[in-house]
Formats: structure tokens, C-alpha cells, sequence
């Protein structure tokens, strides 16, 4: 009865899980993608399902112009029996500045697929909010706060700071209070209550969100605290080295990147089963092996828990995130096998994998109503546009794939450009496309690298066809692009690298995309019509890499 973590594969960080009678719920972060948060489904802690999006208009939450990894932060998503509140934070260039522009709010609803309250803004104080209801009927605001007086460094995390929240007056009441300055690993963030036996306990991320990442626990009898850690903190990492900064970076240097292993972890919530069981939902991410890069950005794993002295701790011991877990009544899985899907645009199913960049699918000149069976996308800003967007993509799940895109397309200028990106933002990213070359008075096929912000030309040709498709195939750290022509496959030159697309070399919290996007640098009114999406991804190459056409790159 064991399943293989993570069990949301790709770009799904900060986990946040209840459970509802026998339902499980889960939310996760999206930062500069629209609609934004992500609610998962699911019956056995197992297989999940994407569910909704709370956030899908403007109003809620305003993205344009957000820097990459800006945008939606850490929702904590909890039920008090009659209402499902959300609760979230608007980052507007903290990412930039550092001085963290960014403001909570919360929301709430009746209905997770039904109509969700207009925002309530809470404070600006920190971010990673959560709501804790405690069993006397009062509800309490935890929020990390940022002192930007400290120039981003440990000390910038200055503790856990608890205000209580009225839900008929929609506002906070009383003054905040720090209950927790967080444990010697320091960069405190991410906090959840839970009550236990008389005990509040309080989980926290530490550590910051890469290499060092860790969950403390602490807990008090008292709401607001002292609040003891736990003698074996921390409770969860994937750090076998010492949480010293100076240290840790010297062993930094040596340290394996294995795939194998589960990496970062850390940014947990807990559960507890109608049985009586504890799990615990936390980010985690697999790097290419050997090398200190993680394309996919941060994922969702599941670890069950056991209380031992009135402490959580990992089930079976130890304090090192594992893939396997196992789940009572859950029948043992085969190896994963990887997503192969065929996307036709003949409803709009494919929106539940896909997303735009800041604004809603609704505003971005996309619709299947224009031609049926097609998705026409109108050409908007470029690929580096931080406001108007004509892209749509999902995300990347294994370290290996293949995606592949069929469209009509007409372009009448170099300004008119279509196809097919691979992207972590807009400073990395890798754009396969056509447009029109004056000087062979006809279309073209090309490739763009971006790297660390640095544009180049890697490949260009003309090509003659009706139908347009463009290919990407992905292997670990290499990527080479491909287009089709009277038949044939060409490549679009040599592999390139991709490990500048992934956190650690772009400084960023999100992970990689591919998807469709349509440019008009002139007027807007060029479309592409696309007729199909494909997506294959290979988590073993010995198994249906080459029997789909996958070449050795």
C-alpha cells in the first residue's frame, strides 16, 4: 500500500490540507499565474484531482506588472463548518526590492466550485497568513512579519505574529502579537495552528525555501505561547548537513543532487484522518541528478506522521522526506508512469491543466468559439510583457518530455510571431516560433534562447507548409526544438542547455511552463488558430522515450 511521492507533480509549492467529513482538500501557491490558487481533490490522500481556482478575476487579486515569482504566495485554505475561508498574499515587488510590498486578504465561500466573497484585506505586516479556528468559536490571523530594516537576512524574518480576525465585522481586532521567534535554523515563515490534547501546536517553515529547507514544531498551552520546539527539530528536511548559514554553504559545495531523493522539503500542513491517522502535506523538489538545478520547480509530497510524547514526528522515524509513503485502503501503485495527453480544443476541459500569465484566460484574446475545434489566440504584448500576455501553458512534470503543438497561422510581419514556449519566466525561457521574413518574402521557422535575460538567435529558415507544428523535447538539462515541414522533422539546430530555467539559477519560486503563444507587435488583430496540444512525459527513458520518435539529444 505505497504510493510514489510527490503526488502533485510540477510547479505546485506550499501546500495547504484539510479534510472535510471524507474529503481532502488541498491548496496550492501559483505566484504570476492566472486563475490564481490552485484547489486539489481527493478521496484517499492518493489520487487528486484539480478541483477550482478561487481566484479567476482581477478584482481579487490585480497581477499586471508583478515580477516573476510576484503574485499569489502561500494560500492557507481552512473550514469552520458552515464556511471555507481562504486566505493569501498579493506580492507586488518584493521580489525586486525586498522591501515586501504585499498585502493579505481573505476570502470565503459556502461552496469551493460556487461564488467566493470579494476580498477582505487583513494587513501588510508579512506574508504566508493562515486562519487557525479555535474550538471556542474565536478565529486568529498568523502571519510571518517582515522587518525590512534588515536588508533580507535572517533578521528580516522577525517572528509569528497572531491577531484575532472577526468574521461579522470582516476585520481584524485587538493588536498583533509575536507568540514565536522561530528556532536557531532562523527564516521563519509559513506558520499553521493546530490544537491537540490541550496543546496549541505551531508549524513552521525555516530554513528558506531551497537546499536548507526545514518544519519546526513547537507548541504551548497558551494560545499566545511561550511556545516550546520540539526536542528533535527540526521535524522534516531533506538537509542531512548543519543549518549554520556558513557552514551549510560550505557543505553546500560537496553535496549530492540526487534525484532519487526528495529535496527542499519543507512548508508543511497537517491532517488528521476519521481514523485517527496524521499526514502531513510539504513541498519538496527533484533536481537533475548531479547537477544543483530543479526545472520543475517545487512539487507536493505526502508523509504519514505519528505523535510521540506529544510530538509529531515522521512515521517510522527519522526527519528525511522519502517518495514512498503508504496509505491504508490505497492499493499499491506501479511505477509512475508519466502523463501522456492529447489536448483538442473542442471544450474547455484543457483550461484545468492550463494557465495564463496575470490576467484571466478571458482577457487574454483566447477563445474555442471562434472556429470550432480550434483555439484561436489573438497576438498581444512579447514574450517578455509583464501585463498583456497571449500565453497559455502548463506546466512541465517530469524531467523528461515532450510537447508538441499544431496551428494555422498567417503572419504578415516579423511583428506577427506564433508558437511554442518553454519558459520558467521572462528572463529564461526558450520560444520556438514562425513569423514572416521580408527578405525570402515568405514564412519562418525560429528559435529564441533567453537566458538570464540575454536574448539570441539560435535558429532560423524558412518554411512552406499549411499547417504549422513545432516540437520541444526535453532530457534532463538539454533541450532541442523541432519543426515539421511537408512531413518531415527538422531540427531547429543543436540541443541547448536548460539548467538557467529552474529556481536555483533563476532566483525564482515558481518552476517550468510550455505552452502556446501568439505576439502582434503592430495592431493585435493577427491570430493562430491551434488545433492540438500534446504532452508526453518520461520519468524512465527506457520506457517509451524512443518508440515515440524521441530523439538522443
Amino acid at each position: 500500500m505505497q504510493i510514489q511521492n510527490p503526488v502533485l507533480r510540477g510547479f505546485h509549492p506550499d501546500p495547504s490540507l484539510i479534510r472535510v467529513k471524507q474529503d481532502y482538500y488541498l491548496a496550492v501557491s501559483t505566484f504570476e499565474w492566472f486563475p490564481g490558487v490552485r484547489i486539489y481533490h481527493s478521496a484517499n490522500l492518493a489520487d487528486w484531482k484539480y478541483y477550482c481556482s478561487p481566484i479567476s478575476n482581477i478584482s481579487q487579486a490585480d497581477l499586471r506588472g508583478t515580477a516573476p515569482s510576484d503574485g499569489i504566495w502561500a494560500p492557507c485554505l481552512s473550514y469552520d463548518g458552515d464556511y471555507f475561508y481562504l486566505i493569501y498574499t498579493v506580492s507586488h515587488g518584493s521580489r525586486e526590492f525586498w522591501t515586501m510590498d504585499m498585502a493579505n486578504y481573505l476570502i470565503r465561500t459556502k461552496d469551493l466550485k460556487g461564488f467566493w466573497s470579494e476580498p477582505v484585506y487583513l494587513n501588510s505586516s508579512g506574508f504566508d497568513p493562515s486562519l487557525f479556528h479555535d474550538d471556542n468559536g474565536r478565529k486568529y490571523l498568523l502571519n510571518m512579519e517582515w522587518d525590512y530594516r534588515k536588508q533580507n537576512g535572517k533578521g528580516s524574518f522577525a517572528g509569528v505574529l497572531l491577531q484575532e480576525y472577526d468574521s461579522d465585522a470582516k476585520c481584524l481586532i485587538g493588536k498583533p502579537r509575536c507568540i514565536f521567534r522561530g528556532s536557531e535554523i532562523g527564516l521563519t515563515e509559513g506558520p499553521h495552528l493546530y490544537k491537540r490534547d490541550g496543546f496549541y501546536y505551531l508549524v513552521c517553515a525555516e530554513g528558506g525555501t531551497g537546499w536548507f529547507h526545514a518544519v519546526t514544531a513547537a507548541r504551548s498551552r497558551n494560545l499566545e505561547g511561550p511556545y516550546e520546539i520540539c526536542p528533535e527539530n527540526p521535524i522534516l528536511t531533506s538537509w542531512k548537513g548543519s543549518f549554520d548559514e556558513e557552514q551549510s554553504r560550505k557543505e553546500l559545495l560537496k553535496y549530492r543532487f540526487d534525484e532519487d531523493l526528495l529535496q527542499k522539503a519543507g512548508h508543511a500542513s497537517f491532517v488528521e484522518t476519521e481514523d485517527n491517522r496524521w499526514y502531513m502535506a510539504h513541498l519538496c523538489a527533484r533536481p537533475i541528478y548531479g547537477k544543483p538545478c530543479c526545472p520543475m520547480g517545487r512539487e507536493t509530497a505526502i508523509l504519514e506522521l505519528e505523535w510521540k510524547e506529544g510530538w509529531p514526528v515522521l512515521k517510522g522515524g527519522g526527519r528525511i522526506a522519502e517518495k514512498l509513503v503508504s496509505i491504508p485502503d490505497v492499493p499499491d501503485r506501479d511505477a509512475f508512469a508519466g502523463e501522456h495527453k492529447i489536448y483538442y480544443f473542442r471544450d474547455e476541459d484543457f483550461l484545468e491543466d492550463f494557465q495564463t500569465l496575470r490576467i484571466p484566460y478571458e482577457q487574454t484574446g483566447m477563445s474555442i468559439y471562434h472556429r470550432e475545434g480550434y483555439l484561436r489566440i489573438y497576438g498581444q504584448e512579447s514574450i517578455f510583457s509583464r501585463y498583456y500576455q497571449a500565453l497559455i501553458a502548463r506546466r512541465q512534470t517530469e524531467l523528461c518530455f515532450r510537447a508538441e503543438v499544431c496551428f494555422e497561422f498567417h503572419p504578415e510581419s516579423y511583428q506577427h510571431c506564433a508558437g511554442l514556449c518553454y519558459r520558467y519566466d521572462e528572463k529564461n525561457q526558450l520560444y520556438a516560433f514562425v513569423t514572416y521574413e521580408e527578405k525570402w518574402e515568405r514564412e519562418a521557422a525560429c528559435l529564441w534562447s533567453v537566458k538570464k535575460g540575454a536574448i539570441e538567435l539560435m535558429f532560423m529558415a524558412p518554411v512552406d507548409t499549411e499547417e504549422h507544428c513545432l516540437e520541444v523535447q526535453v532530457k534532463n538539462d538539454k533541450a532541442r526544438f523541432f519543426y515539421l515541414e511537408q512531413g518531415l522533422r527538422k531540427p531547429m539546430g543543436e540541443a541547448v542547455s536548460i539548467e538557467h530555467m529552474s529556481d536555483d539559477q533563476a532566483n525564482g519560486f515558481t518552476g517550468c511552463f510550455v505552452g502556446m503563444c501568439v505576439q502582434d507587435l503592430r495592431s493585435r488583430e493577427i491570430y493562430a488558430d491551434f488545433r492540438s496540444f500534446q504532452y508526453d512525459g518520461f520519468p524512465d527513458l527506457q520506457e517509451g522515450w524512443t518508440e515515440r520518435g524521441i530523439y538522443e539529444l
